[in-house]
């Protein structure tokens, strides 16, 4: 018998979920995209980008918790909702300090946000499948977090390429998510 948690309906949450997580690995990707374009011809395209992400974030947070149960039943998401809105506030003086201050921004939040998200996934993972590669997903961006402070002030490629890749293996983790979710649910039906 598996225990609920408010708000959760096992179905109805794993359709969420693949939806959920196949608009993550689409917007990532977009991102990605952009961030290789646009983000390494413009500084202004930059900034938007690097300001864009992590607002994504927590706007994304947010819905999910919203549909699953709300801030009670997901503490977890309800302070990666916080975090990710305090690193989009965080980015606009750090791109007037420096791409490095910027680093360090990207890498403080990618530690938290992804300790967070490992925390979400493991609280879920009783109640739907696929949450493995979230945890994974989540340890990943916490390793990345400490390698961006770590390379903050490395003369290595400009900043936008190093967060465009964190965000192209975070596309892959919420893509294997949702292909996960979905493959999962057709054999149940058939």
């Amino acid at each position: 018998m598996v225990e609920h948690y408010p708000g959760f309906n096992a179905p109805g949450n794993e359709q969420w979920l693949t939806r959920y997580y196949f608009s993550r690995a689409i917007f990532s990707l977009i991102w990605v995209a952009l961030a290789f374009s646009v983000g390494r011809q413009s500084t202004a395209g930059a900034a938007i980008l690097l300001i864009v992400y992590p607002a994504w974030d927590a706007l994304a947070n947010f819905v999910d918790l919203s549909r699953n149960g709300g801030t009670a039943a997901n503490r977890t998401q309800a302070i990666n909702v916080a975090m990710s809105a305090i690193a989009t506030l965080a980015v606009f003086p750090a791109l007037k300090t420096g791409m490095h201050a910027v680093l360090t921004v990207f890498g403080i939040w990618a530690i938290l946000s992804g300790a967070l998200q490992l925390g979400t996934a493991v609280r879920r993972w009783k109640h739907v499948s696929a949450q493995w590669v979230m945890i994974l997903s989540g340890a990943q961006s916490a390793l990345a977090g400490l390698f961006f402070i770590a390379q903050s002030h490395a003369s290595t490629p400009p900043v936008i390429v190093k967060i465009a890749g964190y965000a192209a293996i975070g596309a892959l983790y919420f893509l294997i998510s949702a292909i996960w979710l979905q493959v999962r649910r057709m054999r149940r039906s058939t």
